[in-house]
């Protein structure tokens, strides 16, 4: 099977972690700019961050035959932050680059005031720059955090279409569902999601708008669990066709409103031995088979 991995933190793997992606049947990903557990403290810092997921990681991923998107936002968690929201000046110029697909990770974490202003303004930036919004779903009081997020989105007026209502679980896909958004599900082994839930899930209510995706990132997870989820969805009767539409089909719609991805057959070619700023991901020479 061909996997479009619509959500994963890459800058949190290890090559090793592509190359079995790689070997699964991922081919593209998309990488949300995120929080990376330790709080920064300067907008330099971010800058940084930015320019390594639109650099260094585009690189990374090429060595091993994926592509690799990314999204860009101040995420939720570091909206609080009064030093973090300078963030939202230099956003601007990063929402017009190459390969950026959508503005995100954005919304709720705490649902705080603060959050929502920069929630807001973010959801403006993607109508303002034509790009889709990848909207996180808090981790505690889901269902309420996302009533508000569905609520701030119609307010904002930005088109249900352009939106993925991600994190999502059983008493959450319907209000998405009836919204117009997009629906996101992270698997992973322990918490949020697991294959053989989110099977059920598409068996009842469908396909259409459905994105399955690994989150994986510094924490207890698995770049796989895409590859597990369509592994589960073929042993419950789903059809190859179906599989392809959920795991390349329905990212491949909804970021491709951005007109930015990057799938050329010849991106999709590794590209190892190359370079990005005289750096390489090798290490020594490599070793010899004969004497």
């Amino acid at each position: 099977m061909r996997i479009f991995d619509p959500h994963i933190h890459m800058t949190s793997r290890t090559t090793d972690d592509y190359e079995a992606m790689h070997a699964a049947g991922v081919r593209a990903v998309t990488e949300p700019a995120f929080w990376l557990g330790q709080p920064r403290t300067s907008v330099a810092s971010f800058v940084d961050y930015f320019d390594s997921l639109l650099g260094w990681e585009r690189f990374r991923a090429a060595q091993f035959g994926i592509v690799h998107h990314a999204t860009i936002a101040l995420n939720p968690k570091e909206a609080n932050d009064p030093r973090c929201r300078e963030v939202l000046k230099v956003l601007p110029r990063y929402l017009e680059k190459d390969g950026v697909v959508a503005v995100g990770e954005l919304g709720f974490d705490s649902m705080t005031d603060e959050e929502e202003d920069v929630f807001v303004r973010q959801l403006e930036l993607a109508g303002e720059h034509d790009l889709p919004a990848l909207v996180h779903t808090p981790h505690r009081d889901k269902a309420a955090g996302t009533r508000r997020t569905l609520d701030v989105v119609a307010k904002v007026g930005l088109a249900p279409e352009r939106v993925l209502v991600d994190h999502l679980n059983e008493p959450t896909v319907q209000m998405v569902a009836d919204s117009g958004c997009w629906m996101g599900f992270s698997i992973y082994p322990d918490t949020k999601m697991a294959p053989d839930r989110m099977v059920r899930i598409l068996q009842e209510h469908g396909l259409d708008r459905m994105i399955v995706n690994s989150a994986a990132d510094w924490g207890r997870s698995d770049p796989l669990t895409t590859l597990r989820t369509g592994e589960a969805m073929l042993a419950a009767g789903f059809s190859d066709d179906d599989v392809d539409k959920v795991l390349w089909r329905n990212p491949v719609e909804f970021y491709g409103q951005s007109g930015r991805l990057l799938l050329a057959e010849e991106d999709t070619a590794p590209t190892t031995g190359a370079t990005f700023e005289g750096n390489s991901i090798l290490r020594g020479e490599p070793l010899s088979t004969g004497r």
